[in-house]
């Protein structure tokens, strides 16, 4: 972590909804999941969300030995999307504790204020980190039977 990793920072990402990322595509194996309305996800928000974080976050870390993985979510999702409108987060880091980082994000679709958030992530050692979830698959691996 690098010491411009600062509590206040600021941050922007635009992304236009394709509709592969509408509510029937969030888990298409389920049957109701393909007759629910073609508006942008509330599961591929949080992931947009995370990587917002993760974008802004990677030039103040040593990016890809360091990474950042999500803790915690806490968010509403107050308006629909519907596909091609440009969803923009913004977010500003507020807390910088160690490897612990916390975002106040918000989520505006051109239209209105979709989404708001506070998001927690934790900066890893990535080979460290997958090392421990290989041994979690050898040690517990449910196909292995």
């Amino acid at each position: 972590m690098k010491e411009a990793l600062k509590s206040g920072m600021t941050f922007e990402l635009k992304y236009t909804v394709p509709e592969d990322k509408t509510v029937p595509h969030l888990f298409p194996d389920i049957e109701e999941a393909r007759t629910m309305p073609k508006v942008f996800a509330t599961g591929f928000l949080v992931g947009l969300f995370e990587f917002a974080c993760i974008k802004a976050i990677n030039p103040h870390i040593d990016w890809p030995r360091e990474q950042t993985v999500g803790i915690g979510m806490q968010m509403d999702h107050r308006a629909a999307t519907p596909p091609h409108f440009t969803v923009t987060i913004t977010g500003t880091v507020t807390e910088v504790e160690g490897r612990k980082l916390t975002f106040d994000l918000t989520a505006h679709d051109g239209v209105e204020t979709i989404s708001r958030a506070v998001h927690q992530r934790f900066i890893i050692d990535a080979d460290k980190f997958n090392a421990q979830v290989r041994q979690k698959i050898e040690d517990h691996d449910p196909h292995s039977d």
